[in-house]
Parts: C-alpha cells; sequence; structure tokens
C-alpha cells in the first residue's frame, strides 16, 4: 500500500514538472490523476486495498472537517448569544474500537470537536466517558457518532 502511495505521489510530482505550474490544485490534479493510472494498471493485482482507502478516506476527511465547522458555529453562537443553550453531561460511550491506536485516534478525533472532551477510558478499554457540552440525548450521540466517526474511522484503519 505505501508503494502505490509513493508511487503515487511520484506521478503527482511528475504531473506538476511536465506542467509547470507549482500550486496545490495543480498537484491535487495530479495526484487524482495518478490515481486513476494506478488503477488501471493494477486493476487484476491481488491487493486492491490502497485503491479503497484513498476515497475512504478523502470521505472521512470532509465528514470531520464538516463536523468541527458545524460544532464551532454552535460554539460560538452560544458564546455571542447572552442566553446560553448549552445542556451539558457525561455519556458512556461503548467502543467498537479494539486495538490501542483506534482508541487513540477515535478519541483523539472526538476531543477534536468542540464542545466534546474525553474524560476517561476504562480499563478494559471497552468505554470512553465523555463530556458533551451540547447533550439533548445521550442515546442519540452515541448512535450518531458510532454511525458517523467511529464507522468511518474504523472503516480506514481495518
Amino acid at each position: 500500500m505505501i508503494k502505490y502511495f509513493l508511487m503515487n505521489l511520484l506521478l503527482s510530482a511528475i504531473w506538476v514538472a511536465l506542467t509547470g505550474s507549482m500550486y496545490y490544485t495543480n498537484f491535487l490534479f495530479g495526484f487524482m490523476l495518478g490515481f486513476f493510472v494506478l488503477w488501471i494498471m493494477n486493476r487484476n493485482e491481488l491487493d486492491q486495498r490502497y485503491f479503497y482507502r484513498v476515497p475512504k478516506i478523502i470521505s472521512f476527511i470532509f465528514y470531520f472537517l464538516y463536523q468541527v465547522i458545524k460544532a464551532n458555529i454552535q460554539v460560538a453562537f452560544d458564546v455571542v448569544t447572552p442566553k446560553y443553550f448549552f445542556k451539558p453531561g457525561i455519556v458512556r460511550y461503548p467502543l467498537n474500537a479494539s486495538t490501542d491506536f483506534e482508541i487513540n485516534l477515535l478519541s483523539t478525533m472526538l476531543s477534536l470537536t468542540p464542545g466534546t472532551l474525553i474524560i476517561d477510558i476504562s480499563d478494559d478499554k471497552k468505554t470512553i466517558y465523555i463530556h458533551v457540552m451540547y447533550l439533548t440525548d445521550p442515546e442519540t450521540f452515541v448512535r450518531q457518532t458510532k454511525t458517523g466517526l467511529e464507522r468511518r474511522l474504523l472503516a480506514i484503519l481495518r
């Protein structure tokens, strides 16, 4: 998988050198073009993980940016208005993530979104305790996080 990523970066750099314009949009276009060329060349290979993970990673980045922007707007609106809309609470979140790396990455992503903070991880690594600033329903929060952030993150890592 690393081999395909490095070849994709090389093809993107070659594209930038051939076109002569060093802009990030041109580099991204070269990366997409290189991804397509590699995909066409390796359709019959057994190891296709790279070609499935790159679209998932891009989708995850856009989903996470959307969640961060939405949470920032919610917190900023609450700070600017004279009335407070937050309803803080602590949620017991059961984990689907099993390895230390998956748990660490999930907890970091949850802590990066404004309004959530990881309080503790249980000793058996099956539960995370999360402080949520805008908690209307704990079950809804757990369901949305499981079907959104955790599912997408585990699809990339596994």
